[in-house]
């Protein structure tokens, strides 16, 4: 039997700026509770904003988001997207990232996100993301893509 997981693309804007320090601290407390509940993913820092792609079981990924939407570090979280799949897309990341720059080729897809008004456009920017970010952080592997410096 095939195992339902809910996916899920946020939004939300950071509270106060993420340093380097800041990001690496996130990231490995996140990787650390997702591996544990069942999560994967992937994270994306810009200017303030954050987008997060989340995917796994729905009971953990909708108590997951819950304490993002309480954490003091994030305001104005919003959900963009909210799907059931049977296949997850980050099987490979407990919490995957990849620092972005401008003119990196994440532009696109994460101002689309943030102004997309249909489901549809939604998922094609999520896709797109997804793609800038499989090409960036490389092939399969068994753990999270490393932190680097941008």
């Amino acid at each position: 039997m095939t195992e339902q997981l809910t996916f899920i693309v946020y939004a939300s804007r950071a509270a106060e700026p993420f340093d380097h320090d800041d990001l690496v601290a996130l990231l490995s407390q996140s990787r650390v509770n997702n591996s544990r509940d069942g999560i994967t993913g992937m994270l994306v820092y810009r200017d303030l904003d954050f987008i997060q792609i989340l995917e796994g079981p729905d009971a953990a990924v909708r108590a997951l988001l819950e304490r993002i939407g309480r954490d003091p570090r994030h305001t104005d979280v919003r959900v963009l997207l909210d799907e059931q799949t049977t296949e997850r897309k980050y099987a490979a990341w407990s919490m995957g990232y990849e620092p972005t720059a401008p003119g990196d080729g994440s532009d696109g897809a994460v101002d689309a996100l943030r102004t997309a008004d249909d489901d549809a456009t939604t998922r094609e920017s999520a896709d797109a993301l997804g793609g800038w970010f499989h090409g960036r952080a490389g092939g399969s592997t068994d753990r999270p893509a490393p932190v680097s410096r941008g």
